[in-house]
């Protein structure tokens, strides 16, 4: 099945591009009394330069901090007193900024995102601040929790070869600390321009319509100065053609873990394949009913419960068609100490190639497909997903129609679909990585994590990894 090959979505779809080259998506929706607009920058935090890790994510919280024309905070005020919300998240190749409002405020919210993305505040003090805010966050949500970074920033070292695929997106402490202003002002320049953003508005659009909606988007965006559109260089790298393995120590866990990575095929070049690795992941994991849950949590047939967790996901960051090649299959499991980590790979390795011979029963199929589309449903429910998904889709892929197309995409899939996709897992190398429980404080003068190696083992070539967090 091709990005193309699927029945036309409910909503209609509009799309524009202004002068200074911003594309523009515009959804009306009249069912529902709200508005979200959102900015997609092509960035993330895979295309970050070397040396500063984790700026893209810093740069983010950057863009909260006021611009020439507003004040630190007015941003959030006004949005607020209109009754909305807004956020901004950090992906592998994009960033987005987002706030949904009441349908009447729709030209208070364009105003908002235009005035950021034309000249947000770059100072010495906002951007020492946010360094600090930023590294409490990782601390926060890293370096003194059980399983902190486990396996999104841990597991990529081990799969990957590559500085924009194997680096810790959340960044090193000393290099967020080098981060200067000239730093943040060549980001901005660089990534920012109108070219590589895009403007998504869904919801109720009002007496606006969608040509009174575009005329807004004009006014607003349209006099940001043009500027060149970085080149979006390919992320590819070989697949592994063995296993590799390491083995972290983490300080706050009280019990071991494991992670098993592996290669997904091109969203983009096959989008078939790539959905059957997502309903595999529902097939293993997804209920009580799950093959991984019965065998590995419930004790399957003999009585004997492996691990007390387990979970698999289609994706690094976990959604679909959310990131570009390549991306990433994980498996994690927590388990006793007393049950080795070679016994549940093995069970996994075994549920693997039982699919990879037999595929799901039709039955088995049924009810995960019924389960994703339940989720898609309950999730575009809401307008702020809704609008993300499209947003995303249409950076990402030029089809914001995906994010409509899902929940058909995954029903059209049939049993040989997942014993393909559970073969493929089979048939390449794959990242072992073993995390067991330590003594200490784990954290260093300078808030690091000190992640000891313990087994560091890369089959097919001489490649060393110094298994820290980066």
């Amino acid at each position: 099945m091709s990005l193309t090959e699927i029945g036309s979505p409910a909503l209609a779809l509009h799309r524009a591009t202004l002068s200074n080259g911003l594309r523009v998506l515009v959804v009306p929706d009249p069912t529902t009394p709200v508005v979200g607009v959102s900015v997609h920058v092509d960035v993330g935090f895979r295309s970050e330069p070397e040396g500063r890790t984790g700026f893209a994510h810093l740069f983010e919280h950057l863009m909260f901090q006021g611009s020439e024309s507003l004040e630190k905070l007015e941003h959030f005020r006004q949005v607020q007193a209109s009754g909305g919300i807004f956020n901004g998240s950090t992906h592998q190749d994009y960033t987005d900024y987002f706030e949904v409002l009441p349908g009447a405020a729709l030209e208070r919210a364009l105003f908002l995102e235009a005035d950021r993305l034309r000249a947000p505040k770059l100072t010495e003090e906002n951007l020492r601040n946010q360094v600090d805010v930023v590294k409490e966050e990782i601390r926060l949500n890293v370096h003194n929790r059980p399983y902190g970074g486990f396996p999104w920033i841990l597991l990529p070292p081990v799969l990957y070869d590559t500085f924009p695929n194997a680096h810790n997106g959340y960044g090193d402490f000393s290099e967020l600390e080098q981060a200067t202003l000239d730093d943040a002002a060549a980001f901005f320049d660089t990534f920012y321009a109108p070219g590589n953003a895009l403007v998504t508005v869904h919801g109720d659009l009002g007496a606006h319509g969608v040509d009174g909606t575009l005329d807004l988007i004009e006014r607003h965006f349209g006099d940001i100065p043009a500027r060149p559109v970085p080149q979006r260089p390919s992320f590819a790298e070989p697949v592994p053609g063995a296993e590799r393995r390491q083995v972290v120590t983490d300080a706050h866990a009280p019990l071991p873990a494991l992670a098993l990575g592996y290669r997904v095929p091109d969203p983009s070049a096959d989008p078939g394949a790539y959905l059957a690795h997502a309903m595999l992941a529902s097939v293993l994991t997804d209920g009580e009913a799950a093959r991984l849950q019965r065998r590995l949590v419930h004790g399957g047939a003999d009585g004997e419960g492996l691990v007390t967790d387990v979970s698999a996901s289609n994706g690094l960051m976990g959604g679909s068609f959310d990131a570009r090649d390549p991306d990433t299959f994980t498996i994690t499991a927590v388990h006793p100490a007393g049950v080795a980590p070679e016994k549940v790979t093995a069970a996994v390795d075994d549920e693997l190639d039982r699919l990879a011979a037999e595929g799901p029963g039709a039955e088995e199929l049924e009810r995960q497909s019924a389960r994703w589309s339940a989720a898609l449903h309950r999730e575009d429910d809401r307008v702020m997903f809704r609008m993300l998904g499209l947003g995303a889709r249409e950076l990402l892929f030029g089809r914001a129609e995906l994010t409509l197309e899902l929940p058909a995409r995954l029903a059209a899939l049939t049993p040989a679909d997942v014993a393909a996709a559970a073969a493929r897992l089979r048939s390449a190398g794959r990242a072992v990585l073993l995390v067991e429980p330590g003594g200490d404080d784990g954290t260093g003068d300078d808030g690091t994590t000190e992640s000891t190696t313990t087994e560091n083992v890369t089959t097919e070539n001489a490649t060393e990894n110094d298994g820290s967090t980066r």
